[in-house]
């Protein structure tokens, strides 16, 4: 049994990204994994003022909805970001909360393997390399970490397109198979 943590982003109460998201953590528990699924737009979420009070204390001086999800995040075997692309990166509000886990750096043993899902109103191949870029960029700072998987859902706009696509199973699948 893994413990996966998946981050969704999407700013829209079931949007693409989250879909997906939500199809992967079905996944996952179909396989026995213990799952928590943390929805960045219900957390109290302040921006980073690069104090780096966190180096020294591994915590956050902020008093907002981080300090209660650094533990869980730095005991997970699989971390699940999911994120609506808007111009050709992550969302702000994954960029935030991403930030917002310098904490986790100067702590030993935080996370082991990362899975992206995106999903972006255009279809070109192009369109997620900024966002993967971006992505493979945070992963890079922690130790003992890699980019096991990436999902791509695009040329979906309204709400639920995803739907119409091939990506809830791939999503299913990949959790299925962490």
């Amino acid at each position: 049994m893994k413990k996966v943590v998946i981050i969704s982003s999407s700013p829209r109460k079931g949007g693409n990204s989250e879909i997906l998201a939500q199809k992967f953590a079905e996944g996952a528990i179909a396989a026995a994994n213990q799952v928590h699924i943390f929805y960045v737009r219900d957390i109290d979420l302040k921006f980073c003022t690069g104090c780096l009070y966190c180096q020294q204390h591994g915590k956050c001086v902020l008093n907002d909805g981080m300090n209660g999800l650094y533990d869980t995040i730095q005991n997970a075997d699989v971390i699940v970001l999911a994120t609506p692309v808007y111009y050709y990166s992550v969302s702000g509000q994954l960029k935030t909360f991403l930030d917002r886990l310098n904490p986790l750096y100067a702590r030993t043993n935080a996370f082991k393997d990362f899975y992206l899902i995106a999903t972006a109103a255009e279809d070109e191949d192009h369109t997620l390399d900024g966002t993967i870029t971006a992505i493979q960029g945070f992963i890079d700072c922690f130790e003992g970490t890699s980019l096991k998987g990436v999902l791509r859902g695009t040329g979906v706009t309204e709400k639920g397109e995803i739907n119409n696509t091939a990506c809830p199973a791939a999503a299913y699948e990949m959790g299925k198979n962490i």
